[in-house]
């Protein structure tokens, strides 16, 4: 089983209903650690021979165009997530595209390359906003990885786990991959991705690839910069907030080294490419 490995390409200020980062003219004022955490991601990868995707933002991209090209030229796959890192299900359907083919112009002007997926902030496609995958299909995006399986702050979608063809408000479809979720107790529960996989121990993470593999289905794995930052700064949140912004940083490398070690891994595209989808 080949799964998908992605990464969400953003600095530390850019968490969401933050309010003291809320404000895009405050964004360069604020100390940056995405390049240095994201040479650490492609150092790694480049130890295990895997290719990865990359949800760059648009904002990242204008700043830090030679980032996007040491991206490509290690021959991994772009991804848009969206310019200014807001919530699709709080925008219009004019604000989205607008936002998405910013993103879009930015990432591809930094480095010649075609963006082929979408994956929206805090997987922020919410019934009601399912407008945002004609918006995808309009702006040439091939695929999305924005629905999220099961119950959580800024998102959730009650859709299939396996990756599947979604239909749109027009009747066309675009292929999905869906964020991964395991089965404890009759409950869908994330493991592989962000604070999840930060907090679980790592035998409870391979059960949640283990039980999918079992299914045929492929585990999705995606993580940030900050992720990978103990160092990383600290904003004014309530305390559930940082727990879950905050906990288990010292962790990620030595997880994501473990499983690059037990599993196969490849772009987004690459899993979804070989796959027969069914509609959902």
């Amino acid at each position: 089983m080949i799964n998908a490995l992605s990464f969400d390409i953003e600095d530390w200020f850019h968490l969401v209903d933050v309010p003291a980062l809320a404000d895009p003219a405050d964004w360069p004022s604020f100390p940056s650690i995405v390049e240095r955490h994201t040479d650490e991601i492609l150092v790694l990868l480049a130890e295990h021979g895997v290719r990865a995707t990359f949800f760059i933002l648009g904002w990242i991209a204008v700043r830090y165009p030679a980032l996007v090209r040491a991206i490509a030229a290690q021959g991994h796959e772009l991804g848009s997530h969206s310019h200014l890192h807001g919530k699709v299900y709080a925008m219009t359907p004019a604000e989205f595209r607008a936002d998405l083919r910013r993103s879009i112009d930015a990432i591809e002007n930094a480095c010649g390359r075609a963006v082929t997926g979408f994956r929206a902030p805090s997987f922020s496609i919410t019934p009601g906003s399912e407008w945002a995958f004609d918006a995808m299909l309009a702006e040439g995006i091939h695929y999305d990885a924005s629905l999220f399986p099961a119950a959580r702050a800024h998102g959730g979608y009650a859709c299939a786990v396996e990756p599947h063809l979604r239909k749109t408000s027009t009747g066309d479809s675009i292929p999905e991959l869906p964020m991964s979720v395991m089965r404890v107790a009759g409950r869908r529960v994330p493991f592989s991705g962000g604070g999840y996989l930060r907090l679980l121990p790592a035998p409870l993470i391979r059960h949640g690839f283990d039980q999918l593999h079992r299914c045929g289905v492929p585990t999705v794995v995606y993580l940030h910069p900050r992720d990978f930052a103990p160092d990383c700064p600290v904003a004014p949140m309530p305390m559930h907030r940082r727990f879950k912004s905050y906990v288990g940083l010292r962790t990620t490398a030595r997880k994501l080294h473990m499983l690059l070690e037990t599993y196969r891994f490849d772009t987004c595209q690459s899993v979804l490419s070989s796959m027969r989808l069914n509609a959902a």
